[in-house]
């Protein structure tokens, strides 16, 4: 997992693309009137008030478990990408080694599913072998190193990351991992759904041996063989509350501490496959590397060598034959989030092109979709809110003027990054030709993986981009102090080119104060300026904080959904602190602009401050299905999204004004018990 805090509803993290509009002569209007349902009053159900049309009109697609505006938005760079690709995949004269020519050859590889099919299980053979062969556990250690690099993670994760301390570095960073369901909690809950989901997934198991050649019988061995080894390391892993503690998480060792720790792997032999010398290491969770140790003394070889097998099927499942793919969409698709029929091929075949070589791709899509002028107005937006911000820590009641001038100097010295990077990845290395679609994944995992190793105990490069321009979302990096825009997110419903400026600071304004916020969020708030994990607040002034963000944890946790599920007010505490800070000085700088350049009249009926709140909700529109609602809620960290409406604006005095809402309406909290942060 990235360093960062994404904005998007599974993370943060979805129409007509502005460009594309500007090409027909239609644009999209900025703030869409048909979306609305008027006869909810806004004091009852501000999100229904703003949306409620919208969500009859738009039922969930078969092919998603949640749909609304970040969805629409993705579908539609999708038919960018599409037309894009089906240039270059046509692209016969594409020279060899070019971007071109790979992202040609791997399209077409996954799209050839004649070829995939006829191809079976083969392509996998040799590793499977690979697998047979091992005779001891030290051998285990060189097959985890072969696997890792190849976009298979066995038992935990190793990646290059800033050294939290001194970001000027990176450090080599080991991770929990190795868990064939999303979070540790399902294998260890007893509640129903949990219940569900396991049975569900043991079946998955059983179902992928048998598809690669194992009787029943010898497929319920392996599966209990599994899960009583996964089972061994979910308790042994940390919980996603207790990961958000980035003191916890971050615990510096050199490689004969590591050694000591987990005695029971051979670290040297692990380092030398994949080609690395770590002189220290972030060991992020200690206490699961010392159980992990001791399961890989207690476990017979056959039980790892199965493990082994298995971690490689699951991960391969999706680029194999139908029967694979289908086993691996209905467990993750159907059963995980509701979802009831896969997305088209060519949607699936773009994702792996995204996330092979996602900065090849974006090169060419910035070149077709991406106006200079989109740039400059987003710049010119940033500042606004930088600007809005450091007014809003000035009249903060709460905060000490020593801390006051740490806040002002972490967010002038906060980076932005518009667009796409200055610089581009460099693929020559990478090796995709008309090879079967599994191996073509196998080699940009590895090529990619290699890449991120390379950068262990290198100085930390400021200019790296860790999104994909393309993507619908946007970042913080705390460790790099810089908030990050995509150009895939500065289209509408969240950037209007020409749009009036209530409802762009209500949308992409809102996104740009979200993300700066994560800066002082209870986490961003635990690292200084230059991105360092080190205390910069006076004793009094995190204790108020704390006190001032309680309130926002109480709300959320008796935030009800389904009848009776209610959010996770901790885990989600971060997003929330973000969308409430990034609407408050969103709204901030709107009024600020306003006062610079005069109000308009009304604009479809609405005043500006009207505008500005309807835009920031029809932002957040989506239909859930339950099985989705349950895993967001459960794993976090964002709030679904009816929930980052309704759960926000009711607490902003701005937001009662500007629709006129008296204290009788449903949702109205007394001014004394809303949350009020940044």
């Amino acid at each position: 997992m990235k360093k960062f805090k994404a904005l998007s509803v599974l993370l943060l993290l979805s129409m007509g693309i502005l460009f594309n509009a500007c090409n027909t002569g239609h644009q999209t209007p900025p703030l869409d009137r048909s979306n609305m349902e008027k006869s909810i009053d806004p004091g009852e159900d501000f999100f229904l008030f703003a949306n409620g049309s919208w969500l009859e009109a738009n039922p969930i697609p078969d092919d998603y478990s949640r749909y609304g505006a970040f969805e629409e938005l993705r579908q539609a760079s999708d038919e960018q990408l599409n037309s894009l690709v089906a240039d270059i995949s046509a692209d016969k004269g594409a020279g060899q080694g070019s971007n071109r020519q790979k992202i040609r050859d791997l399209f077409n590889s996954a799209m050839d599913t004649l070829a995939i099919e006829e191809q079976g299980l083969s392509p996998l053979m040799p590793f499977l072998e690979k697998i047979d062969a091992i005779s001891s556990k030290d051998e285990l250690a060189e097959a985890f190193a072969y696997f890792h690099l190849r976009g298979t993670r066995p038992l935990f994760s190793l990646r290059a990351a800033q050294d939290r301390k001194n970001t000027e570095m990176n450090i080599a960073n080991l991770g929990q991992g190795g868990l064939g369901m999303s979070d540790r909690d399902y294998y260890l809950k007893t509640d129903s759904r949990s219940k569900e989901i396991k049975a569900a997934y043991e079946h998955f198991m059983e179902t992928i041996f048998i598809l690669a050649g194992y009787s029943e019988e010898q497929a319920a061995s392996a599966r209990k063989k599994i899960m009583d080894l996964e089972t061994r390391l979910a308790g042994a892993s940390m919980t996603r509350l207790e990961r958000r503690n980035p003191h916890a998480t971050y615990n510096k060792m050199s490689e004969q501490e590591l050694k000591d720790l987990a005695p029971g792997f051979n670290w040297e032999i692990y380092f030398a496959g994949l080609g690395i010398e770590p002189e220290d290491l972030n060991v992020s969770q200690p206490g699961f590397f010392r159980e992990a140790s001791a399961t890989l003394e207690e476990f017979d070889l056959e039980t790892w060598k199965t493990y082994l097998r298995w971690n490689l099927l699951r991960s391969s499942a999706s680029f194999l034959t139908d029967d694979f793919d289908q086993a691996a969409f209905d467990f993750y698709g159907r059963v995980m989030s509701g979802s009831k029929s896969q997305r088209e091929r060519w949607r699936r075949a773009l994702g792996s092109v995204n996330r092979g070589m996602g900065e090849a791709l974006g090169q060419e899509y910035v070149k077709r979709h991406f106006p200079p002028e989109a740039k400059d107005r987003m710049e010119d937006l940033v500042e606004h809110l930088r600007s809005a911000f450091s007014e809003r820590i000035d009249q903060l009641a709460w905060m000490s003027e020593e801390t006051k001038q740490q806040a002002h100097k972490k967010l002038a010295s906060m980076n932005v990054k518009i667009g796409y990077p200055d610089k581009w990845t460099d693929y020559s290395n990478l090796q995709i030709n008309d090879q079967p679609y599994v191996l073509n994944m196998m080699e940009a995992s590895r090529f990619n993986t290699i890449r991120n190793l390379e950068k262990i105990g290198q100085p930390v490069d400021r200019d790296e981009w860790f999104m994909n321009p393309q993507t619908v979302n946007a970042y913080y990096s705390p460790t790099m102090n810089e908030i990050v825009f995509p150009a895939g997110i500065l289209q509408p419903p969240f950037f209007f080119m020409d749009g009036d400026d209530a409802v762009n600071f209500g949308a992409i304004g809102m996104v740009i104060g979200h993300e700066m916020t994560h800066g002082f969020d209870d986490q961003g708030r635990q690292y200084a300026p230059d991105g360092n994990l080190r205390d910069w607040w006076t004793k009094n002034d995190a204790t108020r904080f704390e006190e001032l963000a309680e309130i926002l944890v109480d709300q959320y946790n008796n935030y009800v959904l389904l009848d009776t599920l209610t959010i996770n007010g901790k885990l989600s505490l971060g997003e929330n602190i973000a969308d409430l800070g990034g609407l408050t000085i969103a709204y901030q700088a709107l009024q600020n602009k306003l006062e610079q350049d005069g109000r308009p009249e009304l604009i479809d009926g609405y005043t500006p401050e009207q505008r500005f709140f309807l835009a920031y909700a029809q932002v957040w529109r989506n239909n859930i299905r339950d099985q989705e609602l349950m895993r967001q809620i459960n794993e976090g960290p964002h709030s679904p999204g009816e929930a980052r409406v309704n759960g926000i604006v009711y607490n902003l005095e701005a937001f009662y004004q500007a629709f006129d809402i008296e204290e009788t309406a449903t949702r109205f909290i007394a001014p004394a018990d809303r949350a009020e942060i940044w």
